[in-house]
């Protein structure tokens, strides 16, 4: 032990090195607990904003009575009729892939529907909503998606309703009679046994020099000249030029 610290222990004082030691040791159980105090916030935060949004949703579906507007983005699920004092009350819900809706549902934008339940939605039928995408059969009477078309029938899908075979729309598709002509396309032929019987027509992007079948929308930007009254397998079909 140094003079110094024989004198400073005979007139009661601390020696500095204890001091700076347990100085740290007090700023770092100090820096722990400051640690440990903003992580169980962290928590408690993101618990409570995951517990908001399960609410906000929970709070968004719930029963209207029959002839509530729909509100878009929502879809019927069940159906009650006693509720509403016996005028019938209906589930309403945000639609989602895969979810079940009643018959009468609109179809969201984006979706198709895939399946039928006869007896769903408390006897009402209800039909299964997926979102649409290349290569899904979707039933009869459901809209045609933007951008796609119908490729194939069965006859036998959709529980017996009829299922038609989406696909996005190409240069060079085949696409079943009754699809929707898409923006900048042409027809220009005609398969009459093509789509399972239903007929086919051959989808082009429009261009100077192509054969279009009669009866087709002409693009903006084009216009028809020559006929061939033999051309689109019979159906007739005009010589494009730019207009």
């Amino acid at each position: 032990m140094s003079i110094g610290e024989r004198r400073a222990r005979r007139r009661g004082l601390p020696r500095r090195t204890g001091m700076a030691a347990a100085g740290g040791r007090i700023a770092a159980v100090i820096g722990a607990i400051a640690l440990i105090a903003s992580a169980m916030l962290a928590g408690t935060a993101g618990t409570a904003a995951a517990a908001a949004e399960r609410g906000s949703r929970a709070a968004a579906a719930g029963w209207a009575c029959s002839g509530t507007p729909v509100p878009p983005g929502y879809v019927l699920t069940d159906y009650n009729r006693n509720g509403c004092n016996g005028m019938g009350s209906w589930y309403q819900e945000p639609v989602r892939d895969g979810i079940w809706a009643c018959s009468g549902s609109t179809v969201a934008p984006g979706y198709v529907y895939t399946d039928l339940n006869r007896n769903g939605c408390n006897g009402q039928g209800a039909w299964y909503h997926q979102r649409v995408r290349d290569g899904i059969w979707a039933c009869s009477g459901s809209t045609v998606a933007p951008g796609y078309v119908y490729t194939d029938l069965n006859r036998n899908g959709c529980n017996g309703q009829g299922a038609w075979y989406h696909q996005r729309v190409r240069d060079g598709i085949w696409a079943c009679s009754g699809s929707t002509l898409a923006p900048g396309y042409v027809y220009t032929d005609l398969n009459r046994i093509g789509c399972n019987g239903q007929g086919a027509w051959y989808h082009q992007l429009a261009r100077e020099g192509l054969w279009v079948c009669s009866g087709v929308t002409i693009p903006p930007g084009y216009r028809t000249t020559n006929h061939n009254s033999n051309g689109c397998n019979g159906q007739g079909a005009w010589y494009l030029v730019r207009a």
